[in-house]
């Protein structure tokens, strides 16, 4: 487990910020392993997931699809994939079953770390209700102690306004400050 503390030059900046942006925001978390904690293949299905998810692979694939047609079709009868361009066809095929498993070890990735999360926010409910039954174990505890010393002096637990003295009696009955 991680502990959560980032430096203070790591607060705010613009770099940080996208950059846990990019990783998501549970990389963040103190209760989602990260970084060094993570195995090789975890890290590589982050890595998947942020590069087959995202705009960029869609415009570079785009791309690509675009000038392998069109390359084909001003070479001709030279070309090296005519139409119907059966060699493009493979190749997204290919490419379509790579990115099926590689998304779905990501999808897998996404439900451990989902995993990890409630396991954490579960501790974390545990802990808080221990915590407050205890609260109200020593609440009644001290509301039984204030019983018991209002009992043996009515005049506890009244106190003067703030800065004022308590008057008090002497010996002889007079009232002192």
């Amino acid at each position: 487990m991680r502990s959560g503390k980032r430096g203070a030059s790591d607060g705010g900046s613009k770099d940080s910020r996208s950059s846990r942006i990019r990783r998501g925001h549970w990389s963040a978390h103190p209760a989602v392993r990260s970084g060094a904690d993570l195995t090789t293949g975890e890290r590589a299905a982050d890595h998947l997931k942020a590069a087959f998810g995202s705009w960029g692979f869609l415009i570079i694939l785009n791309a690509f699809i675009a000038g392998w047609i069109i390359l084909n079709a001003v070479l001709g009868k030279g070309a090296f994939d005519p139409f119907p361009f059966i060699l493009l066809n493979l190749g997204l095929s290919w490419l379509a079953a790579q990115q099926g498993g590689a998304l779905q070890i990501a999808a897998n990735r996404g439900d451990r770390i989902s995993s990890e999360l409630a396991l954490s926010t579960h501790d974390n409910g545990e802990k808080l209700l221990a915590l407050t039954e205890a609260v109200k174990r020593d609440t009644a505890l001290l509301e039984e102690i204030h019983r018991h010393i209002t009992a043996l002096s009515p005049q506890a637990g009244t106190f003067p306004p703030a800065g004022e003295r308590m008057a008090t009696r002497d010996d002889a009955g007079e009232e002192t400050t």
